[in-house]
């Protein structure tokens, strides 16, 4: 699938089929997110492939129940936790840069699965110390997020999107670029 097209038609999947996801498209996915760029090439990120039922359900049960996100990740086949030790990557004038390279990373992640015919949804809304101990992360890793990761049970509509003239200015703020 061309890269413009991925970009256009990806959308947040909450509901997915049983169907597995083979381990060889696994291995891409993860592959396609070790190539993102990162702060002074730090790569802090580490991702977790949680296939087990009883494991997602327990990762789904540590979403707020008012998650739209929660009921997907029990029924998706496949939950990767991404994962990013801060001081592996850099604090600058204020910013904390780990949050930038893992979502860098989780976002290759997710539109090569979308590529791959997959469907996932970006969970940032979650009890951080509930998933850390599901999982068994190290407490030096921060859990910046989650996705469950299967085929789609169906596509989406597209959602609104502000215009380019509202959110691209050409040489100062406030002047469109057109």
């Amino acid at each position: 699938m061309d890269l413009y097209t991925v970009l256009e038609n990806r959308r947040s999947i909450r509901k997915y089929l049983p169907d597995p996801v083979e381990t060889g498209t696994l291995r891409k996915l993860l592959e396609a997110a070790r190539l993102a760029p990162s702060w002074k090439n730090g790569q802090c990120w580490r991702f977790l492939v949680i296939r087990d039922p009883e494991k997602r359900e327990r990762l789904a049960a540590a979403l707020p129940e008012m998650n739209p996100a929660r009921k997907g990740m029990a029924e998706a086949p496949v939950t990767i936790v991404l994962c990013a030790k801060p001081e592996e990557s850099e604090r600058h004038e204020g910013k904390d840069y780990y949050l930038l390279d893992a979502g860098l990373a989780m976002q290759q992640l997710m539109l090569a699965a979308h590529a791959e015919g997959l469907g996932t949804c970006w969970v940032a809304w979650f009890d951080e110390e509930k998933i850390r101990r599901i999982c068994s992360v190290p407490p030096e890793y921060r859990i910046v997020a989650l996705t469950p990761l299967g085929v789609p049970a169906r596509q989406p509509s597209p959602r609104g999107r502000k215009p380019l003239e509202e959110i691209a200015f050409l040489e100062e703020w406030g002047r469109p670029f057109n």
